[in-house]
């Protein structure tokens, strides 16, 4: 892709995701078409862009060449660097990853990371958490038992509909279906079907893979607030991981036709120093 390609390509997500949503529901309206509060639909966050930032990038935006120099040596597998010394069965190099065309760009920057706070985009691990569960390390292979071996492994978790939304190279589709008292965010793959309630009332907090998710709309965003994982450490995707202990906001957002603008806010006292947030952009699949 070249940056005059680049360009283009960012222009056209920019305006949709710079508009405010006050602004898109009003021009919705004149149109006659439907209601911001929509969501219903299959979107996608396929993106190069991932949930902290590679050590290749300083700061939160990148510039066309910066980008361009990231995504050279990935596009030739959708994305993805082949690791030949951790993958000696090449499945990697066998397999489809579905990373999108480049990364993010949110009102016309490229995004280095989903998380924009902390300021390095990074998760802000406590140094306990970060030694018991190996963050960014490699850590001892124990096969003596099932319950033993991660759960994203066993097919019990899946980072596609869980919160916070995590995008991966082999799931970044999620579908909204929406009904008067519910919105239902359905995983690309597994059993992931995360149910948010809408009636207002208090929901039980019941333990779970997914957790207990309650919404409401502030004017034409949904805020949804998470909590209830199962007892322990639940892992959602690589050096990504919750606990029992974990509270999580999001921030879903209609800012275009074909865009959702989606906010997020993590705190767990036992696992980071301080809460976390992030910015993502989600849009319809490509053809």
């Amino acid at each position: 892709m070249t940056i005059a390609r680049r360009a283009l390509l960012a222009a056209a997500f920019a305006l949709p995701l710079a508009a405010p949503a006050a602004t898109f529901a009003a021009a919705r309206r004149a149109a006659g078409t439907p209601n911001p509060h929509d969501l219903t639909g299959v979107w996608t966050n396929a993106w190069y862009t991932k949930m902290e930032r590679p050590k290749a990038f300083r700061g939160l935006t990148a510039t066309a060449a910066e980008a361009e120099a990231f995504e050279a040596p990935r596009r030739a597998h959708h994305g993805e660097l082949l690791d030949p010394v951790h993958d000696e069965l090449g499945q990697n190099e066998s397999e489809f990853p579905d990373n999108g065309p480049g990364l993010a760009p949110i009102r016309g920057e490229y995004r280095t990371s989903w998380i924009t706070d902390p300021p390095d985009g990074r998760i802000p691990w406590t140094p306990e958490a970060a030694k018991r569960l190996y963050i960014h390390a490699e850590g001892p292979e124990v096969l003596d038992d099932v319950e033993d071996r991660d759960t994203d492994e066993r097919c019990l978790t899946n980072s596609t509909a869980t919160a916070p939304l995590v995008n991966a190279h082999d799931a970044n589709l999620i579908q909204i279906v929406q009904t008067p008292g519910a919105v239902v965010l359905v995983g690309e793959k597994n059993h992931e079907a995360r149910i948010i309630r809408l009636d207002g009332g208090p929901a039980p907090v019941i333990p779970g893979w997914t957790a207990t998710s309650v919404g409401r709309w502030e004017g034409a965003t949904l805020v949804v607030e998470t909590s209830g994982l199962r007892p322990g450490v639940t892992k959602l995707d690589d050096n990504i991981y919750l606990s029992d202990q974990s509270r999580v906001v999001e921030r879903f957002t209609r800012t275009g036709p074909t865009e959702i603008t989606y906010l997020f806010e993590v705190r767990d006292p036992s696992l980071f120093t301080r809460a976390w947030r992030g910015e993502m952009g989600c849009g319809r699949p490509r053809a």
